[in-house]
């Protein structure tokens, strides 16, 4: 129940005897977790490209006549929280534009950490930008490349090697959906089957809700092309080291969801049970912040043998807390959103379990609840290490001077939250969520090892 930003999340399919607007409809609604500020489809009919798009969660955005005029036989989908650019209508995706060559629909996951240099080469060159978005940059790069390129997918290989940082990109032409993972699989993305659909995703959560089936992740520096049902892997850049962001497990993917390999909720389980064991308390219960706190909480109670009992009653209605533009108004909905339950707590000595500690006056709002509701004692134990360093990759951790654990130590930082103690897990511990992981994991926000150059962003 930290206040992070998320990133973003993906939808593509390619469904030439179905509905694919439709699908991506319900493939956005299991993403929402991933962005709430704004959505957008856009399908390709007849080889031309029609989109909606606005800000509001994606039940609000569409609605059966919206999405009946939104026909084709391939359709990708986007679900936004901003990381880079506002929330502005402007800057929701996907990004549709016309060129020399047609028309391009673009929807991106990820940061890219050398965009001002790239838009300022684009913008020397006459280009004119609409938005503040990462993306846009990248659909005038793949443009611009497509001009002296034999293919769109040519012209998407050569756009993505100027680029650095994160992204898991879907890109739809006139005749081709195609999907590209950055080298680093910093961002998750993932291929399904249904009948004689093909379908990408951020999560594997997505092809539960359309009863697809998971075939594989994307591998990172894997550019897939769909033309008419036929599909080509291009590999060359895949290979190097990999940084998935391992915060996903801990925080952004939807417990449901297997991420190279690891089921989501298990990899929580684990987080709580290395927190069990690294740092005990004695105490009468265990509960988990809701959402992401949860399955940690857990695996802390049945590593611990402490009994694991609900402590907050939430509030489906309100969105993540994180979406509030200021600190006041995200405070308030915390309060709005969840609500201790004095018959659980009252009189006991609880452990309290959340995924993550950024600024501290989120925990602090939820310490308060635990003790005016009577908690005698409130031990907070947090599954993942102290944020000490921003991120450049899509998630919207905040500068250094923001992190109060860049500031304080966890005996400081345990007195502002008024909690009788604190732990966080370490990065030992870290690391081992997630044992059969395809990938390894970009930890920077947590030790500052950045596994692309940041010099210039720091």
């Amino acid at each position: 129940m930290a206040t992070l930003h998320e990133e973003c999340g993906v939808f593509g399919i390619w469904e030439p005897d179905g509905n694919p607007a439709n699908t991506a409809y319900y493939g956005l609604v299991s993403l929402q977790h991933r962005g709430q500020e704004g959505c957008g489809i856009a399908v390709n009919r007849d080889r031309e490209i029609y989109h909606y798009k606005d800000t509001g969660l994606v039940n609000e955005v569409f609605n059966e006549k919206i999405l009946s005029e939104l026909k084709g036989r391939m359709a990708i989908g986007h679900v936004r929280y901003s990381t880079a650019g506002g929330s502005a209508r402007e800057n929701v995706q996907p990004l549709v534009l016309r060129y020399i060559k047609g028309t391009l629909a673009i929807s991106h996951n990820g940061n890219i950490t050398n965009v001002a240099e790239l838009k300022k080469m684009l913008e020397h060159n006459g280009a004119i930008f609409q938005t503040t978005a990462d993306t846009e940059v990248i659909a005038y790069l793949i443009a611009r490349e497509r001009i002296s390129s034999g293919s769109i997918e040519e012209a998407v290989k050569n756009a993505v090697k100027k680029i650095k940082g994160a992204f898991s990109l879907l890109v739809m032409s006139p005749n081709k959906l195609i999907a590209a993972r950055d080298p680093w699989g910093f961002r998750p993305l993932c291929m399904g089957r249904r009948d004689n659909a093909v379908i990408f995703a951020s999560e594997t959560c997505a092809f539960d809700a359309i009863d697809a089936e998971f075939v594989r992740d994307v591998r990172p520096g894997e550019i897939i092309t769909l033309e008419d049902g036929e599909m080509r892997s291009d590999t060359e850049l895949c290979g190097g080291p990999s940084s998935l962001c391992i915060f996903e497990h801990i925080y952004f993917a939807r417990p449901d969801s297997v991420i190279e390999g690891e089921v989501v909720h298990e990899c929580r389980k684990r987080a709580g049970a290395f927190l069990a064991e690294q740092a005990p308390v004695d105490a009468d219960i265990v509960i988990g912040v809701p959402d992401s706190g949860l399955s940690a909480a857990q695996g802390y109670a049945e590593y611990s043998g402490i009994p694991e009992d609900t402590g907050f009653i939430k509030n489906k209605y309100i969105a993540r807390t994180f979406i509030k533009p200021t600190q006041d108004s995200r405070e308030t909905a915390v309060k709005m959103k969840l609500n201790a339950l004095k018959s659980v707590v009252s009189g006991k000595r609880v452990i309290m379990v959340d995924d993550s500690i950024v600024r501290g006056t989120t925990s602090g709002r939820i310490v308060k609840m635990l003790r005016d509701a009577g908690a005698k004692e409130v031990h907070v134990r947090i599954s993942s290490p102290p944020f000490t360093w921003p991120c450049f990759f899509g998630t919207d951790i905040p500068n250094r001077d923001q992190l109060i654990a860049n500031k304080h130590t966890v005996e400081e930082t345990a007195r502002m939250i008024n909690a009788d103690s604190l732990e966080y897990l370490s990065i030992e511990n870290l690391h081992r969520i997630a044992p059969g992981s395809g990938l390894g994991f970009c930890d920077a926000c947590f030790t500052g090892r950045y596994p692309v150059d940041v010099e210039h962003l720091l």
